[in-house]
């Protein structure tokens, strides 16, 4: 009969896993085999290069280094991560037995009615061990779920990593752009004093009516009431920097060049199997799902009973000198089992089953996002080259232009508001070049956000 009896036990802890287990909705991913129209997969991406490789500027590499040690988001994830790891050791504890131990010394002394004093002295020391056999699963499902849930806020670090680095670059290419656009005008100013300057000659000469004077002091109150809104913008990207790295508000220190145009060799996705792998938000996604499974078959296991084992024993005597000539143990066994509870445990399986249902969602439509997410990624990286090599045409034939209308300027062939248009041209292509520069190395770090870079 006891043979019978444990066999039993053995079949129920075998098929318990998968009675919790088959109302679960699974994931259909189903994902494609490229990434989107006209993109080959390739077995190399730019995901597999650090972003030190990537971005190839050392102050920008400090800046990044200085933001993953110093960011108060990134710390309190940090936080997270260690008070999950020792909530799952918590959980993990139920699986196995509880040991306690308690002492006790009692000095009672009782003075009676006819003026006697009686004194007693009882000594215990008392050892308890309990241990509740998991039948039908609830701790096991219990202790994964817990898990799972500690494994998700490392995966939701490594996210807020990817986007800090990703913040953090974009500030610094905007903020040198920036600088860029405010040496555009500081040098446009210079010329404008220059335009200023012979304009007054030319007038005081003869040569010419006031009109291009006042033209040209137009023209330089114009391009200086630039230079307040551009410092500000600046002031107000370094303190966004300063910010993403932890310190309060102070100046940003950055190369002093101008960024160039990015080659078209970047362009590399990988294969798109490998996206799911390596992006850490989608593997967050995987384990919130796979952690609403566990509370699943923790529902399932809290409507069967629960089997408890207990063992108490020690020692307990009146006289210290007998204390070790009297030993005691008992053991217990204390089933515990729902009757009725008016479907309430049934509600609880089905609510965790639809939950589970909704992280199943959530988890697809993480995937389908990331793969629109690439596709958009890479289609705005295209353009970006695109626009940049216009923008570079167009600010070569400005230039061009510029060095015509001056000299038909001075020839009398046309007026100099002729001159003006051209300068202004010139200026605005110089300002969408830089741009265009910016907006390429956006995209490509859009880019190797998307393709999860950096977290193979």
């Amino acid at each position: 009969m006891r043979n019978i009896v444990l066999w039993g036990a053995v079949v129920v802890i075998l098929l318990s896993g998968c009675t919790a287990q088959k109302r679960v909705t699974q994931p259909n991913l189903n994902t494609p085999n490229e990434f989107g129209m006209g993109m080959e997969q390739d077995s190399l991406s730019i995901a597999d290069m650090s972003w030190m490789e990537l971005l190839g500027d050392p102050i920008l590499n400090d800046l990044i280094e200085q933001t993953l040690q110093h960011n108060k988001d990134l710390l309190m994830a940090s936080a997270r991560i260690t008070e999950f790891e020792r909530k799952h050791r918590i959980t993990r504890s139920g699986q196995f037995p509880t040991v306690g131990m308690e002492g006790y010394l009692d000095h009672e002394t009782t003075t009676t009615t006819d003026g006697s004093t009686k004194i007693e002295d009882e000594l215990s020391l008392t050892t308890n061990l309990s241990w509740e056999l998991d039948l039908f699963g609830r701790l096991r499902w219990a202790n994964r779920g817990a898990l799972y849930d500690y494994l998700q806020t490392e995966e939701a670090r490594r996210a807020l990593e990817m986007t800090l680095i990703a913040e953090v670059a974009t500030s610094y290419f905007e903020l040198l752009a920036l600088d860029t656009e405010l040496s555009i005008v500081e040098n446009t100013l210079s010329t404008r004093r220059e335009n200023v300057g012979k304009a007054k000659l030319r007038f005081e000469g003869g040569l010419t009516s006031e009109i291009p004077y006042q033209q040209a002091q137009v023209e330089l109150a114009r391009t200086a009431s630039l230079l307040p809104d551009l410092q500000l913008k600046i002031r107000i990207k370094e303190n966004e920097i300063a910010y993403l790295a932890g310190r309060y508000p102070s100046s940003v220190e950055r190369a002093k060049r101008d960024p160039e145009a990015i080659s078209e060799d970047m362009l590399k996705l990988g294969l798109p199997s490998e996206l799911i792998a390596r992006r850490p938000d989608i593997r967050e996604a995987e384990l919130a799902y796979k952690s609403a499974s566990a509370k699943v078959g923790v529902e399932w296991a809290n409507r069967f009973p629960r089997f408890t084992f207990g063992l108490e024993g020690g020692f307990e005597f009146t006289q210290f000198d007998g204390f070790f000539t009297a030993p005691w143990s008992y053991a217990v066994a204390n089933l515990t089992s729902p009757l009725f509870s008016f479907g309430r445990r049934k509600a609880q399986y089905e609510a965790a089953i639809a939950a589970c249902e909704a992280k199943c969602y959530a988890y697809e439509k993480r995937v389908l996002v990331a793969f629109h997410e690439v596709s958009n990624a890479v289609e705005a990286y295209r353009a970006a080259m695109e626009n940049t090599r216009l923008m570079e045409h167009l600010k070569n034939s400005s230039r061009k232009y510029v060095d015509l209308a001056l000299v038909q300027y001075l020839n009398g062939q046309i007026n100099y508001i002729d001159v003006l248009d051209a300068q202004r041209s010139y200026f605005n292509a110089e300002i969408d070049h830089s741009d265009a520069i910016r907006d390429q190395y956006l995209a490509l770090i859009n880019l190797y956000k998307a393709l999860g870079g950096g977290w193979n």
